[in-house]
């Protein structure tokens, strides 16, 4: 009987007698169920790396580390749903194809069979996607019957082979009618705080194994997340404390140039998170330049900046996206073709603004960094089943 193998044990449970356990198991009676040859086993009795793990990521789930992602990452699941089915919530089956970019970029996967093919030829008739937001369907149905989400996966074409970026990952989408900004905002810090919260009262063995072996302030770190409230500055704000902050020592800086307009990397969007007036803390920054955001925010009255936010998380970086829509017909339209995107792709999603428009918002949480978040991970790829990234789709 080898390292490996499966075996049924019947025996009595008992306090352990040894200092480094709470308990051990007295056996009666042990069967082999299943064997295993222990010389070609990938897993041995020695602690692996993360990166040989992830060479074998369909036996990785039996090791101590990526067992307990597994765990903490069903419980923030079932807490994400429970968090917005009591504020009300419904959540819909959303597709996971589409004919639209919601980001207005090139980053999409196909789905249909080629973009060369007569559109009679393709299978969905038009050139189609995977989908890379659930959020303008859920969109139309939040000014039909209220507050709704979805929690889904989204696919990526981004050729990136950071530890920070997947190719599919799961995101969780919440659509609010009736509300503006500030209230996108205050439900997204309660949410943060929610599933927190539940995650570590549910999983303390699981939490603790994180903490005491990965990250020794993650617990720290997560209370003081949930007990205190998260920090808001505008996106000039921002840009202000970072050009006197970057002034003291530019060298230090790889994107040393920050004004007016400049899309903020992860070395500023850390800064900002680890040194505000509480130290490491959760930080909204809003109302960023229309220019380096999508054609869906909501134009702000200075004609320069939309309604929208990057909630930033110390260990993580940018953790969610969301903004207030722009409800208004014309100015929507316009801002589709000011971003040179074809005006006829988008009429069913300019019929919400047609018919009984309504100001409404919302917005998008990386559930796989929301799991980083709670274990530690400092790889994304660590933080769901089998990571689909460029150049590896399968186990």
């Amino acid at each position: 009987m080898g390292n490996g193998a499966a075996v049924e044990v019947i025996g009595t449970v008992v306090a352990s007698q040894g200092k480094k356990q709470k308990c051990e198991l007295q056996i009666q009676s042990i069967q082999l169920v299943g064997d295993c040859d222990a010389a070609s086993y990938p897993l041995q009795k020695k602690r692996h790396s993360l990166e040989y793990l992830r060479t074998i990521s369909h036996l990785r789930a039996r090791t101590n580390t990526i067992g307990a992602v597994a765990r903490m990452r069903s419980t923030l699941a079932f807490a994400a749903h429970s968090f917005f089915q009591q504020e009300g919530f419904f959540t819909f089956g959303d597709s996971d194809s589409y004919r639209d970019d919601t980001e207005g970029g090139n980053d999409v996967v196909a789905a249909s069979k080629s973009k060369l093919l007569r559109d009679e030829d393709d299978f969905f008739g038009k050139p189609t996607f995977l989908t890379v937001s659930g959020q303008l369907t859920a969109e139309s149905y939040a000014c039909s019957i209220g507050d709704v989400y979805t929690f889904g996966p989204t696919f990526r074409a981004e050729n990136s082979n950071t530890g920070r970026h997947l190719a599919e990952f799961q995101m969780i989408e919440p659509e609010m009618a009736f509300s503006d900004l500030t209230a996108v905002m205050d439900n997204a810090e309660a949410f943060v705080k929610h599933v927190v919260a539940v995650t570590m009262e549910q999983r303390e063995e699981d939490f603790t194994f994180f903490n005491q072996f990965y990250d020794k302030t993650l617990k720290q770190r997560m209370e003081f997340l949930v007990n205190q409230p998260f920090i808001r500055v505008s996106y000039q704000e921002a840009i202000k404390l970072l050009q006197d902050e970057i002034k003291k020592d530019p060298s230090k800086w790889q994107f040393p140039h920050v004004e007016f307009g400049t899309d903020l990397a992860n070395e500023h969007e850390k800064w900002l998170c680890e040194n505000t007036v509480h130290g490491k803390a959760c930080v909204f920054v809003y109302d960023y330049p229309k220019a380096i955001k999508s054609f869906y925010m909501r134009d702000n009255d200075d004609e320069e900046t939309v309604a929208c936010f990057d909630l930033l998380v110390p260990g993580v970086g940018e953790l969610i996206g969301g903004a207030q829509r722009e409800e208004r017909l014309d100015l929507l339209t316009a801002k589709i073709k000011e971003k040179n995107m074809a005006v006829e792709d988008y009429q069913w999603y300019l019929d919400s603004r047609r018919f009984g428009s309504v100001p409404h918002g919302g917005y998008g949480v990386g559930f796989e960094r929301l799991v980083c978040l709670m274990t530690a991970m400092d790889n994304i790829r660590d933080a769901v089943a089998f990571p689909r990234v460029p150049g590896n789709a399968f186990p």
